[in-house]
């Protein structure tokens, strides 16, 4: 369990960098299900209503890396974020950088900033220590409150927080809220226990699929890396998202695993990733050439 939690610091008149899951799934320029917004809620108010100058960071989405791209600014949520709490949210189109600098100069207690698609710098993915440390100078508190993506090394999970040492660095209420029931649950299972795991990549789930072989009973496997297993075991994918430098891992995966991977036995698909596409439902395994199942985006 988190040792310290947002609650314990006082962030009167104070920066604090917070890094949620802002990841939410954009149509058009629009969110679709805002969601992951609302599940960060607890840890923004309890910040802004005792006087902190809150920043949020993200990432959303894959982009390349190389710049800004079309449909994955984070200024939508910072637009929704607004709507949710009733109050005025600042949005700056960089994460670091002068303009950055200066709107952090700006807050007051109580005032909400969101900076820019954290991934379009490609030094977030790479966990560079110079790009950490422009975060880390920008705030007197960190505070990790993005549990979907803390499995990964990027700047914002470890590079920042490791920049900001001597600060307070703390977690929000949402990952201290999923560590306790993880802990619990792995420590002292009650059987049947069954484990879901989704997400577009098998290579993001080797480890906790691994550590999880010898304590559950079933993993069921869904999402998008379904279809990398789905490959390893001789099945069609037609234009489904798959690894394939992933597919002998996932086939040695099932061979290890036996009956407790479990995967999908039908599957969604279309022609194209449209609502007015040709689509189907069909066995898992049998997906025609030109159609992609549609856990893969």
């Amino acid at each position: 369990m988190a040792k310290m939690t947002i609650a314990d610091v006082d962030v009167k008149g104070k920066c604090v960098l917070m890094r949620v899951d802002f990841n939410v799934p954009l149509r058009g320029g629009r969110i679709s299900d805002d969601r992951r917004i609302r599940m960060a809620m607890d840890s923004i108010t309890s910040v802004i209503e005792r006087g902190g100058r809150l920043i949020l960071i993200s990432h959303l989405g894959r982009p390349s890396g190389q710049g800004p791209e079309a449909g994955l600014s984070l200024q939508p949520c910072a637009d929704r974020l607004a709507e949710l709490l009733g109050k005025q949210v600042e949005f700056v189109p960089e994460c670091i950088g002068d303009d950055a600098q200066r709107a952090v100069g700006q807050l007051h207690d109580g005032d909400v900033l969101v900076l820019e698609n954290l991934r379009f710098d490609k030094a977030e993915k790479a966990g560079n220590a110079a790009f950490a440390r422009q975060l880390g100078r920008l705030a007197d508190v960190y505070c990790n409150d993005a549990f979907g993506a803390a499995h990964r090394a990027d700047a914002s999970m470890v590079a920042v927080p490791r920049a900001m040492a001597g600060k307070p660095r703390t977690v929000g209420f949402l990952m201290d809220k999923e560590i306790r029931y993880l802990s619990g649950a792995i420590a002292h299972p009650k059987r049947p226990f069954v484990a879901i795991l989704g997400g577009a990549k098998v290579s993001d789930k080797i480890a906790t699929i691994t550590n999880l072989l010898d304590k559950v009973d079933v993993i069921l496997i869904g999402g998008a890396m379904a279809y990398t297993f789905s490959l390893a075991g001789g099945g069609r994918v037609g234009k489904s998202l798959v690894e394939p430098e992933k597919v002998d891992l996932a086939r040695k995966l099932l061979a290890r695993a036996g009956d407790v991977l479990v995967l999908p036995v039908d599957t969604h698909c279309g022609d194209d990733f449209r609502g007015d596409c040709r689509k189907q439902i069909v066995p898992a395994g049998e997906i025609p050439d030109d159609f992609e199942g549609w856990f893969s985006r």
